[in-house]
């Protein structure tokens, strides 16, 4: 489903509860995120909604390396032509999307957290356990050379090379997974820390919330769950209430 304008610009595309963002910039557009290999059709079906044709999809930034946001990153750039862009920290992780060892085994977390089964399922069903990783990559510096020069925050922790994209004349901020507001291994809803089961370190994913503050942005676009649109700050502290609940 294709949700307009989540922020001046910005739409928000979801796939089994994977978001995929378009951004605008007169003619040109950016991909921030690939999802699961079940976006594909939907992904073409909203550039040619919003007016646009392939052609004008001038790049993809990754905001992280994991299976569910690589999907259609190398269709792609095979397909489009689109360069692909990710952290150097994650770099492997986005050639091998399930090369990454989480801080809890993620079979065990499951089976005792029964509110994640039914989304991961529909994960499964979109082609989560069939994502193929994309090797010809670009590196990401501090400001993106593409639609809507975003500013590139670090902020590690999910994994060790994860990103947010600042995009401060839309007072906007795609936050990927360091800040979700529907974590698909509990069924959690609202702004929080994605489960150790799919977090490299939790506690350092807590601590690069403070860069998210310091961009004091009012839309919070997550990589999984609804757009927040009140404010950063909220966002962040509802995120630490969760994870010191959690601990």
């Amino acid at each position: 489903m294709l949700f307009r304008d989540v922020a001046e610009g910005i739409h928000r595309l979801e796939v089994a509860h994977t978001n995929t963002y378009l951004v605008e910039t007169g003619d040109r557009l950016l991909v921030v995120d690939a999802g699961l290999p079940a976006v594909w059709p939907h992904l073409q079906l909203a550039v040619r909604d919003l007016g646009y044709t392939p052609a004008a999809v001038e790049a993809l930034i990754l905001t992280h390396g994991h299976f569910d946001h690589v999907g259609t990153a190398d269709r792609m750039r095979r397909e489009w032509g689109t360069p692909v862009y990710v952290h150097p920290g994650d770099r492997d992780l986005a050639a091998h999307p399930y090369s990454y060892r989480p801080q809890t085994n993620r079979f065990g977390f499951v089976a005792v957290h029964p509110g994640g089964l039914a989304p991961l399922g529909r994960m499964l069903l979109a082609g989560a356990l069939s994502v193929r990783g994309v090797s010809d990559t670009r590196p990401l510096e501090s400001r993106a050379d593409v639609p809507g020069s975003p500013w590139i925050i670090e902020t590690p922790g999910h994994t060790d090379g994860h990103v947010a994209l600042h995009f401060a004349d839309r007072d906007a901020v795609v936050v990927g997974d360091a800040v979700v507001t529907f974590d698909p291994y509990t069924g959690g809803i609202g702004p929080r820390v994605v489960a150790p089961a799919a977090t490299a370190d939790v506690p350092e994913a807590v601590a690069s919330l403070d860069r998210l503050v310091d961009t004091e942005a009012r839309h919070v676009l997550p990589g999984h769950g609804p757009a927040w649109s009140s404010g950063v700050r909220a966002a962040v502290a509802q995120a630490r209430r969760a994870a010191g609940a959690a601990a």
